[in-house]
């Protein structure tokens, strides 16, 4: 395992390997997501956290590290809510790896959003409901919320883009009951105010965030992954009201800048992908880097050793 500083001496000779893809056929069928593959295995799923960068549900490029950040993003979150929320992970055995519990997925994502950003400004300024919840005038981009807002989408298959859904289609339509929509609802406001006073004592503001839960045994746990770079929105807090009053975005740790970048030349999920060059990718492995230490406050690790070969070697050593 190499420290940060060793990660980024390795980054400036080179782009360290990134994992595109992974062939573990011995665990199962492959089922690959928009960036993990997982494959079932029993009573249990192997999650593989690859180095793919999704923006507007496709695969723009990939990210070396990106998916050790991610993996040990979610440990490091699983770890914190584990008393106050049931969830399906059971081991993670290697640093883009989580061994976990079988899960029926409810399929939808649960975004929950405290201020207003990303796709929600994007909804509001054109004068549209942020799946069916209707918010005040007057409100401008970043601003907060009066309080946090539950916004969910559908989850659509690969290269599908997701739907927005109302709290209400949602029981409506029978993709679950009341109660366990009750339930799922009270854990996600639960995590995003446990979220949001952790990140204010690192001096960031948690902005929103999606999660995905699961039925076990009639129970609901929390799956897939936690408050990570992907799923969430994270701004430097010392930057919100100065940038703000100079008219500018606050310093954000997440991936709205590449989305942002990708719409600036046209590209909202059709057609090609516009090129993104070594050194972009090099400063986006840099981006997941740093925020993983400020939002954990933790010095990142990370392997520059061929991913595949080393998951490879893990998992066995880890199932014998």
């Amino acid at each position: 395992m190499e420290s940060e500083g060793n990660t980024a001496r390795a980054a400036r000779g080179g782009l360290p390997p990134a994992l595109e893809g992974t062939d573990l056929s011995w665990l199962g069928v492959r089922h690959a997501g928009k960036v993990r593959d997982s494959y079932v295995r029993g009573a249990t799923r192997v999650l593989v956290a690859t180095d793919r960068l999704s923006a507007f549900d496709r695969s723009v490029t990939s990210v070396p590290l990106k998916g050790q950040v991610l993996t040990q993003l979610a440990q490091f979150w699983f770890e914190q809510v584990g008393g106050t929320v049931p969830h399906h992970v059971i081991a993670v055995p290697d640093p883009c790896v989580v061994v976990a519990r079988e899960v029926s997925i409810v399929p939808v994502e649960v975004v929950v959003r405290g201020f207003l950003a990303g796709s929600g400004w994007r909804d509001y300024s054109a004068g549209r409901a942020i799946s069916g919840v209707r918010l005040p005038s007057g409100l401008r981009e970043f601003d907060q919320l009066p309080h946090p807002i539950i916004t969910p989408s559908t989850k659509e298959a690969l290269g599908r883009h997701d739907v927005p859904i109302s709290e209400q289609e949602v029981v409506a339509r029978g993709i679950v009951g009341g109660d366990v929509w009750e339930e799922i609802r009270s854990y996600a406001l639960s995590l995003f105010a446990l979220g949001s006073r952790q990140l204010a004592g690192r001096g960031l503001i948690f902005v929103d965030t999606k999660y995905e839960f699961g039925l076990l045994d009639g129970r609901v746990v929390l799956a897939d992954e936690i408050h990570t770079l992907d799923s969430s929105r994270f701004w430097i807090a010392e930057s919100y009201e100065r940038r703000r009053a100079e008219g500018e975005a606050p310093e954000m740790l997440d991936k709205e800048p590449i989305r942002r970048w990708l719409m600036e030349r046209g590209f909202s999920g059709e057609g090609p992908v516009p090129p993104i060059t070594d050194e972009q990718r090099s400063g986006l492995m840099e981006h997941y880097v740093r925020s993983y230490s400020l939002i954990t406050g933790l010095e990142f690790r990370g392997s520059t050793e061929e991913p595949q070969e080393r998951i490879e070697r893990n998992l066995r050593r880890y199932f014998s």
